[in-house]
């Protein structure tokens, strides 16, 4: 297995992807890649029909599979600003490949019939949407019905600002809406990470009566209220935060209240009813799950993402490759500095291609189920199989 990934930041399309295709096949010491994921920025919208042209003819016997994005992410750098193309390519032995587009509004139902794998098949699906068209909650809900466990990554296409502006490439087609994706199966090891940035305040509780997406009860108080009395035990910094980074976290274990962080599933706080004391949050809810409020920044986000990344190194060998799907929220406006997310996973695993985009929303587990995020950074960490500690093939280790 290898892979290898560039960053071109021509203007031209059809120039930039044969600086960066270049650039590929000497990484990859002129192997045919089997799989090809392009990352345009919008810049290079109206020319994805030309760079799908000029892939199949440079790598005939790649499935090629991309979006449109407003940053990419190639090399291991991240473009965030001005024209920017990624190619990241592997040689993919012992692996099928099965590409799939949805349009939208389409019904999935027979996600095993639309995918065409055998049932013996133990996949990881990578998935690439148009947020306009998408209908991801429905797709991933889906998948995760046909292949439960099987690991499920990507995001959604930031590279427009309205429906129609975004470009899905498969093969030689390429989409203004919908989703495609591509089913790994065979011979290949994918650990999945879902950084989400966030850090615990105040005490893990239940919900204790709830309707809908409507929490009207932690711990037979009103949240509201159980939000004031966690405000003045605050410190100013984190009462500042709460103003702007307030978020709710659900349990994902519903047996434990008391449990090593990693597991929560982090949701929007989207408003408060101070009457009843009740908020609205942007998940659907379950009496008895364990519940806590958590803050977002710079400083936590990082050393959570380092704490994903060390806990991934065990016995394994350096990841042959990988893909990042980052928040749009995050890069250089959160953290300061560019290449941030890049340059942690290199010092804690080692130098590898990584490609990836800056998303619209990021596709990942949790506790395994596949959720849409936002404002995480979401890896796809590629191994072969065979090397030790790296789990089973199509397996994700959690």
């Amino acid at each position: 297995m290898r892979w290898a990934s560039t960053l071109s930041s021509g203007t031209d399309a059809a120039a930039a992807f044969v600086e960066a295709a270049d650039a590929l096949e000497a990484q990859l010491s002129s192997s045919a890649p089997d799989l090809l994921l392009v990352f345009a920025s919008p810049h290079h919208a109206g020319g994805c029909e030309g760079i799908s042209e000029l892939a199949a003819r440079r790598f005939p016997r790649a499935l090629l599979v991309g979006c449109t994005a407003s940053g990419v992410i190639g090399g291991a750098h991240e473009a965030e600003a001005g024209p920017a193309l990624s190619l990241t390519a592997a040689v993919l032995p012992g692996v099928a490949l099965s590409g799939f587009h949805v349009g939208p509004g389409v019904p999935g139902s027979d996600w095993r019939a639309r995918v065409g794998l055998p049932p013996e098949a133990r996949p990881s699906f990578l998935l690439l949407a148009d947020p306009w068209t998408g209908d991801i909650g429905d797709l991933i809900q889906g998948l995760d019905r046909a292949y439960p466990g099987a690991p499920k990554f990507g995001g959604l296409a930031s590279g427009g600002r309205r429906p129609l502006e975004n470009r899905l490439l498969l093969g030689k087609a390429v989409h203004r809406g919908g989703t495609v994706g591509v089913a790994f199966s065979g011979d290949l090891s994918v650990d999945t990470l879902v950084a989400q940035g966030c850090r615990r305040i105040g005490r893990p509780m239940m919900v204790t009566r709830c309707e809908g997406t409507l929490l009207q009860e932690l711990d037979w108080n009103p949240p509201l209220q159980v939000l004031a009395e966690l405000y003045r035990s605050l410190d100013a910094r984190d009462r500042e935060l709460v103003q702007h980074s307030l978020f709710l976290g659900l349990e994902m274990r519903p047996e434990a209240v008391e449990h090593a962080p990693g597991e929560l599933l982090v949701r929007n706080i989207l408003g408060g009813d101070e009457r009843s004391g009740a908020i609205a949050v942007g998940a659907e809810l379950r009496p008895m799950t364990a519940a806590q409020f958590v803050l977002r920044d710079p400083h936590s986000a990082e050393e959570e993402l380092r704490r994903m990344l060390a806990s991934r190194r065990g016995a394994a060998r350096r990841p042959a490759g990988a893909l990042l799907f980052s928040c749009v929220g995050r890069g250089e406006g959160l953290f300061g500095t560019p290449d941030h997310d890049t340059s942690l996973f290199e010092e804690q695993l080692g130098p590898a291609p990584v490609g990836g985009f800056f998303c619209n929303g990021e596709i990942g587990p949790v506790a395994g189920t596949t959720f849409l995020h936002g404002y995480t950074s979401a890896f796809a960490i590629f191994r072969d199989p065979r090397d030790a500690g790296a789990g089973p093939a199509g397996g994700a280790r959690r």
